[in-house]
């Protein structure tokens, strides 16, 4: 026990400071968010792995829908917001923004979210132990979703967020595989291990590798690049995860710049917040989410020589602005000054990964204790869906 929380301090602060996910910066963390970091994480941790070294591999061949275009192998999902039309209840599917229809398919993406958490839960067990039995339980679901051809899912989401009588996949589906970008870290963190075969680690990042590629050539791809939204910033989250993986240094270079002259500018408003979010039917939730993305494109594309978290365009726009706007309806949600969401409203904040990687980063301890108390294992299934960092120590 010793040991396991000597290694958890190395990793949360090595000579006193703080980690971006590719490389060293220069602040430092005060002792006492380590230690409370290094207890809190250790406890999820544990339990969390636990649960997954029982779990066999569920992929997306294990289900199927009679709606689906695809084939056994190809992920199929449909659009949250769609539901049958009461005046052609046979016809074309109608949207109404906001409300989730319970009665689409689904299941590929609780497939995926479920890999995602077992992923995390062995990735984070294998970084504070050093322990390869953890590697060796996932390895057997990187083999079944990405190298087993009975089993694999193929690297593309053509078939994704479908609207009945409409389409058989759209652009906007792309943001379901955000719960890939733990499995990719996982990859990551465990490939040096000796129980990860050579054969298989290639083989998962040549599946990377590939949908990568899809998602910078394909049209649903390009669309998704170039929404004005959280889907454009989920898109180079996303792909900035998978990148890493790969060691794809072109590709990270080019996401920085895009970060810098596209994301951050066009979609921060003057006072930190973002309008394209606040729009929509769940500006609260939205806001969350879109912060949490820009955090993370922060965390994993920062370096030494280029550190995102401390750019600031022209206009003043800054991820640090964006957290200090925001923050205060975290602290206190009845201070928010817009409508409430139409659903879950009650359900959000929850540890939002902005709150821990911002404290960690510009040394706020109010931020640190709203994630320290806010819900780490949430339930709800919505909630879960715009959550896709939950295992916050395998990016560190």
């Amino acid at each position: 026990m010793k040991n396991i929380l000597i290694f958890i301090s190395v990793i949360f602060s090595i000579s006193g400071t703080a980690y971006s996910g590719t490389g060293k910066i220069k602040k430092d963390v005060p002792a006492d968010l380590r230690k409370r970091a290094e207890v809190l994480l250790k406890k999820e941790i544990l339990a969390e792995a636990l649960w997954a070294m029982k779990q066999a591999p569920i992929t997306v061949t294990a289900s199927s829908s009679p709606r689906s275009a695809g084939s056994k192998h190809d992920f199929f999902s449909e659009a949250d917001y769609f539901w049958p039309d009461p005046k052609n209840p046979e016809g074309p599917y109608i949207n109404r923004d906001g409300l989730t229809n319970p009665n689409n398919f689904v299941d590929h993406r609780k497939a995926m979210i479920r890999l995602s958490k077992v992923i995390g839960a062995l990735a984070s067990a294998y970084k504070i132990t050093g322990n390869d039995k953890y590697v060796t339980q996932a390895v057997k679901h990187f083999r079944a979703w990405f190298i087993h051809s009975e089993t694999l899912m193929y690297p593309n989401l053509l078939f994704a967020q479908a609207i009945k009588g409409k389409f058989t996949g759209r652009n906007y589906g792309i943001i379901d595989t955000i719960h890939l970008m733990e499995v990719a870290q996982g990859a990551l963190v465990m490939g040096n291990s000796k129980a990860f075969d050579k054969a298989t680690l290639t083989g998962v990042k040549k599946w990377f590798a590939d949908y990568t590629l899809w998602l910078n050539t394909s049209k649903p791809g390009i669309q998704e690049k170039t929404v004005k939204n959280n889907h454009a910033t989920c898109w180079a989250m996303q792909v900035a995860s998978f990148a890493k993986l790969c060691k794809d240094e072109n590709m990270l270079d080019s996401l920085r710049t895009r970060y810098k002259t596209i994301l951050l500018p066009n979609q921060m408003g003057m006072d930190g917040s973002f309008p394209l979010e606040t729009a929509r039917t769940k500006p609260y939730g939205y806001s969350i989410f879109n912060l949490d993305a820009m955090t993370m494109l922060c965390q994993i594309l920062s370096t030494p020589e280029d550190n995102l978290w401390e750019f600031e365009t022209p206009d003043g726009q800054s991820i640090r602005k964006g957290i200090n706007y925001l923050y205060p309806f975290i602290a206190d949600k009845s201070k928010w000054t817009l409508k409430p969401d139409v659903m879950y409203w009650d359900n959000w904040p929850v540890a939002q990964p902005f709150l821990l990687f911002g404290a960690l980063q510009f040394d706020q301890e109010n931020w640190y204790i709203s994630w320290e108390k806010l819900e780490h294992k949430p339930q709800v299934e919505e909630v879960i869906r715009n959550l896709p960092i939950r295992n916050p120590l395998i990016w560190l």
